[in-house]
């Protein structure tokens, strides 16, 4: 992933097909409640402005983003909530302006980037490809929040690769936010991609604790889409298994996780 540019590229075709399922929606939709308790359509639009925005500051203005930074550890546990709901009293269609010229500014500072550049985050400082894929992460992510709240079944696409690929780097960050040291071994991932064609695999291929199941699964279980039981994704060993309750691709806590279906979900 040392070229940004085909994840950028996935970052604004992803962004594309989540503004093309909001852009008509009636005011009622844009209130219609997502499987986040207390989270509309709106909420989750507006949550995208302001990571957007907040990964716009980092690569532009590291200081100032270390001071948003200083901001959100004085209030850890609501400063991401007050910014949705700030941005969700909007009118839907500033809403949209607002992502629409949030995301083209982003896009165009992270393709200014200088070689090598590394932009200042919420953990370590990240590439480029990487603070991309993270963005492509959450927006595939909340889209599929709204894309519930809508009752709509979006086709998974060959972008998914970029979030799998994230959700297996970032195995042991899952453990550590679970207060958890991670197992030594590496384990070795095999998904089946969106068009049954092949395998993504990721991780040594004789590692003795292995996940398998669809990339679609796998990519909804790291962002905490899907409870568990309702997705094909297996393990083999112990450890394995025990991360996949634990698995998660993006920063901040795991949140609470997603009722089975049929229990709320």
């Amino acid at each position: 992933m040392s070229d940004p540019l085909p994840v950028l590229d996935d970052l604004a075709a992803e962004s594309g097909e989540l503004d093309a399922l909001v852009t008509e929606l009636s005011e009622a939709e844009w209130k219609a409640q997502t499987p986040a308790e207390g989270w509309t359509v709106a909420h989750q639009v507006a949550h995208l402005i302001w990571t957007d925005r907040v990964a716009l500051t980092a690569v532009t203005d590291p200081a100032a983003f270390d001071a948003h930074l200083a901001e959100a550890a004085a209030r850890p546990f609501t400063f991401v909530d007050e910014g949705a709901e700030a941005g969700a009293a909007l009118p839907p269609a500033d809403l949209l302006a607002g992502w629409r010229s949030g995301r083209a500014a982003l896009d165009a500072a992270l393709r200014g980037a200088g070689p090598g550049a590394r932009v200042p985050w919420y953990g370590p400082p990240m590439s480029v490809p990487s603070m991309a894929t993270a963005r492509l992460m959450e927006t595939w992510a909340h889209g599929q929040d709204v894309a519930d709240a809508l009752g709509v079944r979006r086709a998974p696409t060959a972008r998914l690769r970029h979030i799998a690929r994230l959700g297996w780097r970032t195995r042991d960050f899952a453990y550590a936010m679970n207060g958890l040291t991670p197992p030594e071994a590496p384990f070795r991932i095999e998904l089946t991609p969106p068009d049954g064609e092949g395998r993504w695999a990721y991780g040594p291929e004789e590692a003795p604790q292995r996940v398998a199941g669809p990339a679609l699964d796998f990519c909804l279980l790291v962002t905490r889409r899907a409870h568990r039981g309702d997705l094909a994704v297996h393990a083999e060993g112990p450890d394995a298994d025990r991360w996949l309750d634990l698995a998660q691709a993006f920063a901040g806590p795991p949140g609470t996780p997603r009722a089975p279906r049929g229990e709320g979900a």
